[in-house]
């Protein structure tokens, strides 16, 4: 579809892609060098506030001040890093600073001053300051000493030109570079683009990360489960190792070993390749909704907020879940995406979405079903929960109006996130699922009613897990 510059609209966003670094052990520890000097500038300045608390002198948090300590310490003093990846720490500590100040300010009493030291802090480099030939990327050194190249494992999506800044930091060991372009606007030819009088809800959800209800009753749902699998598997793994290496855990107070260190480190690797999995996974949903918007021609979502659940104590499990939904980031890459595309976006209140009635005739409210089916009592409308909730949320835009048709089945397009993890489809067995040594125990299956009384009644055999095996022509008295 041919793209053009939209007229009226900003010329460019800011988008951000990772790539992981290809390195060769010297070069690794140079980079880890550089990571571990912006650490030092961070514990620097925390030094330089705290000495000038204790002499009852205001701190140092504006930039152009702490740029002015910088050039005082003089050149050299963190190593091989070079005064554009110094002040870079020193910008993300003043808007650390400031941000904390903005929020205190407002009221929100337990914000925090940066005070924790860090040993590694990532680094950036703006354009004009590093080198981009394909998978090569050349980073600058202090005065005196030979550039640093390093390859990077994959293509960009973006041009070279485009790239605005590099930060190069790790995650568990593992290096990383991420590099901020500027994308311009995707429009489309006449009549083909984004219509800004066509608005459509969309309704974050744990088991559907989105559900979108569109006008003539167009309807799209993106199934979340295998995100939801990805988290359930990885709580299980990282509870069983924990379990294991429970023996050799140290005390409080105590130092731990080479073996627990390397628990540790097997443990954080672990957990940071299942958040890369799901936060692929939830860019992959996203995608979808902004394909089907475009193809429908959708010029407004209205984002429907449910982040206030997340100030709710609804017990352990039920917290460990929200957590793992994580809202605020499912709105932030939709928001994102759909910039990008040309489609506006409008985020509101979703409080009592899902159960009210989306009928123009009817709008009362009744009791939030159970399952994923509504059904009104007052008129007799039915559909699905999350796209009753999204017909609601699309009503509550700037444009207001009745809520657009509920999608019916038949209208309602189903996609899939998360196809790239293990253990979706049968031929892709998850490698973390172990074929067990044994059988499995014949045990009750959900959905197949209660396990068969044996004919006796019961005995001591059957308490312990040793059920009666039914012969043909025996009468079971529990299944007549």
């Amino acid at each position: 579809m041919p793209r053009k510059r939209a007229a009226g609209s900003p010329r460019v966003v800011h988008r951000t892609a990772r790539c992981g670094l290809r390195v060769t052990p010297a070069q690794r520890e140079r980079v880890f060098g550089l990571l571990r000097a912006g650490g030092d500038v961070w514990c620097a300045v925390l030094d330089l506030n705290r000495w000038r608390r204790q002499r009852g002198e205001r701190p140092v948090a504006g930039y152009k001040e702490l740029c002015a300590e910088l050039t005082a310490a003089g050149p050299g003093t963190f190593g091989e890093l070079d005064v554009s990846g110094a002040r870079s720490v020193l910008r993300r500590y003043s808007d650390s600073w400031f941000s904390a100040a903005k929020r205190r300010a407002a009221g929100d009493a337990p914000a925090r001053f940066p005070r924790r030291k860090r040993g590694l802090v990532p680094v950036r480099w703006y354009h004009g300051t590093f080198a981009l030939e394909g998978r090569r990327l050349r980073i600058p050194a202090a005065k005196g000493r030979p550039p640093l190249e390093v390859q990077l494992d994959r293509d960009l999506p973006y041009p070279p030109g485009q790239v605005r800044s590099v930060t190069v930091g790790h995650e568990d060991g593992r290096l990383y570079a991420d590099f901020t372009a500027e994308v311009p606007v995707a429009v489309y030819a006449e009549g083909e683009g984004p219509d800004p009088a066509r608005a459509a809800g969309v309704d974050p959800g744990v088991i559907h990360p989105y559900a979108v209800a569109g006008p003539g009753g167009q309807g799209l749902l993106v199934s979340g489960r295998a995100i939801r699998a990805e988290h359930r598997q990885h709580l299980k793994d990282s509870q069983g190792r924990s379990r294991a290496s429970a023996r050799r855990a140290p005390a409080k107070g105590q130092r731990g070993s080479r073996r627990w260190g390397r628990h540790r480190k097997r443990q954080k690797k672990a957990q940071a390749r299942s958040q890369r999995r799901v936060r692929q996974a939830r860019h992959e949903a996203a995608c979808e909704v902004v394909d089907w918007a475009v193809q429908q021609r959708i010029g407004t979502l209205v984002i429907g907020d449910p982040r206030g659940v997340l100030d709710r104590d609804s017990g352990r499990i039920h917290n460990k879940r929200t957590r793992d939904w994580a809202p605020g980031h499912l709105i932030g890459i939709l928001a994102d995406k759909a910039a990008a595309a040309g489609i506006r976006t409008e985020i509101v209140n979703e409080r009592g979405t899902s159960s009210t009635c989306p009928a123009p005739d009817c709008g009362r409210r009744v009791p939030k079903p159970a399952g994923r089916n509504f059904k009104c009592p007052h008129c007799g409308l039915e559909g699905h929960r999350d796209l009753v909730g999204a017909a609601n949320i699309a009503a509550r835009g700037s444009g207001g109006g009745n809520p657009p048709p509920l999608p019916t089945e038949r209208d309602t397009t189903h996609r899939r996130a998360g196809r790239h993890l293990p253990g979706v489809r049968p031929e892709r067995r998850d490698p973390r699922r172990r074929p067990p040594s044994r059988p499995a125990p014949r045990r009750h299956l959900a959905g197949n009613g209660p396990p068969r009384t044996p004919p006796n009644g019961g005995t001591r055999g059957v308490a312990r897990g040793n059920h009666a095996r039914s012969t043909p022509g025996t009468c079971n008295p529990a299944g007549t």
